[in-house]
């Protein structure tokens, strides 16, 4: 594999996101029917994106082999101002990754980008979820990038 380029995505790389967005999508959805359902319109999951990437408080990168888009990265700026329960806050929180291959530092390289814009933006910490079920992405934040758990949180039918 040729050297990784991570640039910025502009709301013009939706339909890339939305592409490679069933990368992830598709794990979530066999995992988890009841809560994730596939996207019958690209289009519309395209839409989504651009809205997304058109906010002040958006953060994106694309990664690309040789022009070729091989993974991205979402995050939104977060600013809590603090109250009498809670310190004033300011991170960053990965909203969505996904990458063709794994295993060749595209996810890490996309991260770093997230957490250098971050820093830039003023925040002190990254934030992430991961689903239960998703082992890969719980190795890859926590083993790799030395994300540690901050809450727990449960479900019960009823």
């Amino acid at each position: 594999m040729s050297p990784i380029a991570i640039r910025p995505a502009a709301v013009a790389d939706a339909p890339v996101l939305a592409e490679l967005n069933a990368i992830v999508h598709t794990l979530h959805v066999e995992a988890r029917p009841d809560v994730f359902r596939s996207p019958s319109d690209g289009e519309q999951l395209a839409a989504i994106f651009a809205d997304f990437l058109a906010r002040d408080d958006s953060l994106a990168f694309v990664a690309e082999d040789q022009d070729v888009p091989v993974g991205y990265v979402t995050a939104t700026v977060h600013r809590r101002t603090g109250g009498p329960m809670h310190q004033p806050r300011a991170f960053v929180y990965v909203d969505q990754i996904a990458v063709r291959h794994s295993r060749g530092g595209v996810g890490t390289a996309l991260v770093e980008a997230v957490c250098a814009a971050g820093r830039q933006a003023g925040c002190t910490d990254v934030v992430t979820e991961v689903w239960e079920f998703n082992e890969r992405a719980r190795s890859f934040f926590g083993n790799r990038l030395g994300f540690t758990p901050m809450r727990h949180i449960l479900e019960r039918p009823l």
